[in-house]
């Protein structure tokens, strides 16, 4: 189980005419983090940096983008080590206003604008988790409903045909724990591994 966010979250600071926007996303794959980078520097194509840091399960990267060294994507890195999020990425896009902000102004103005990205977040507790088709017949309906109900196994889709069809989704660990209840499963089938909300 792992802390992340459930949707972007967006903040904004103003310092010494120089504006700095920070932009904190879900990213459940360095693939993913990547994308969002190249979206964010797309939209803010006319800002002078997109610096960001990520923490994508045990990958950690982060990136000055021309800022002094050690200026930005190390001070927000440890943001996030600090709010122990993971599957995150964050990009603080700065517009430059005139005025040299020094190293000491660049690194609190990064960390302000990405401190206030996390604090606006909604932070909820994640689990790998995979989703599968499971085929009962109609008399374990009931019974597996009751299973799901107490392993908070999510019950995605239900089929009626010769037998039922059922697409659920749950931890690794609530699928084995149905897998070993006391019920006749004609098949079990995995269909993609998911990341799973808990709250």
């Amino acid at each position: 189980m792992f802390k992340s966010i459930n949707s972007e979250s967006v903040a904004e600071i103003m310092e010494k005419k120089s504006k700095f926007i920070a932009t904190l996303c879900e990213a459940n794959s360095k693939d993913e983090a990547e994308k969002i980078l190249q979206e964010t520097r797309k939209k803010y194509h006319d800002a002078k940096h997109n610096c960001y840091a990520y923490i994508v399960q045990k990958i950690e990267k982060c990136s000055d983008d021309g800022e002094p060294s050690g200026t930005a994507g190390a001070p927000m890195l440890a943001l996030l080590k600090s709010a122990n999020l993971t599957n995150v990425i964050i990009i603080v896009t700065r517009y430059f206003g005139g005025i040299l902000l020094g190293t000491g102004g660049l690194v609190r103005a990064y960390t302000e604008s990405a401190q206030k990205a996390i604090e606006n977040a909604q932070i909820v507790q994640k689990d790998y988790g995979i989703r599968y088709e499971v085929e009962i017949a109609y008399s374990d309906l009931k019974n597996i409903q009751f299973i799901c109900k107490n392993l908070k196994i999510n019950i995605v889709k239900m089929e009626y045909k010769e037998n039922i069809k059922l697409i659920l989704e749950s931890t690794l660990d609530a699928k084995k724990e149905l897998e070993r209840a006391n019920i006749s499963l004609i098949s079990i089938n995995e269909i993609c591994h998911k990341i799973i909300t808990q709250n």
